[in-house]
């Protein structure tokens, strides 16, 4: 049987107990229809887990107690960001998902010239939240253990002039028009320096943006010769780095 597995913020972990939130404790109860005395695995969201035991429901709160922490490694050595454009429809869903699979530290939704995708602010408001249970759900699915900070929408500019703030980071943008080989960009890299994989949307780069990416001192960087779909781009490019510099092998 898989890990059943609950998050709940280090707030909530108190000694040796844990209280489940309202939403986790009804997915315990109503979901998997778990019994007192049942196993379970709960993480922080901070790098920690633990193996517990479900006690009892109190005011919609399930109480569980630590049994012992577990100290395998699961997280990636790399911290990576994906910097992706907005795409349409359940798109972007899939590529959050799939990122947090994949051990990205962050997210950073792009709105670019291109994209598809526009939210008014009430809206953007629904899809980060949306956006964050499914990669929370993800995180349960394959064992990870640290929350991935997922940003609300925001333009090339801006990620551009906060990432120039970070003396230790590798920008290396996925570009259909062509660039270097992966292994090229991130020749030197090491697991203290921030790389943020900045992928196109459906509708590609236009040339401003390019040139603003060039001049901030990002590697261009080719998937070969076939146009890959924005969410295959982006599965393909955190694969090929976490191969090279992170936690994925052969």
């Amino acid at each position: 049987m898989s890990r059943r597995r609950f998050y709940a913020s280090p707030d909530d972990i108190t000694g040796s107990a844990i209280t489940l939130s309202p939403d986790e404790t009804h997915h315990l109860i109503r979901v998997l229809r778990m019994t007192p005395g049942d196993d379970a695995f709960v993480f922080d969201g901070c790098g920690r887990e633990y193996k517990c035991v479900f006690r009892a429901v109190q005011e919609d709160r399930a109480r569980l107690d630590i049994q012992h922490e577990l100290d395998e490694s699961v997280e990636s050595p790399l911290r990576i960001t994906l910097a992706q454009g907005l795409a349409k429809g359940e798109k972007f869903d899939f590529i959050v998902q799939k990122a947090t699979e994949l051990g990205v530290a962050s997210i950073a939704p792009l709105i670019t010239r291109y994209s598809e995708v526009r939210f008014a602010e009430q809206p953007a408001a629904k899809r980060l939240e949306r956006w964050r249970r499914i990669s929370l759900e993800s995180l349960k699915q394959c064992g990870r253990r640290k929350l991935v900070e997922i940003e609300a929408p925001r333009t090339l500019c801006e990620l551009l002039a906060e990432a120039t703030r970070c003396s230790d980071r590798r920008l290396v943008v996925f570009n259909e028009r062509g660039g270097a080989p992966v292994t090229q960009a991130l020749d030197g890299i090491s697991t203290s320096s921030l790389v943020i994989a900045i992928i196109g949307p459906e509708g590609g780069w236009s040339d401003p943006e390019l040139e603003l990416l060039t001049q901030s001192g990002s590697t261009s960087v080719t998937l070969g010769r076939r146009v890959l779909r924005t969410e295959t781009a982006a599965i393909v490019a955190l694969t090929l780095i976490q191969h090279l510099a992170g936690d994925l092998s052969v």
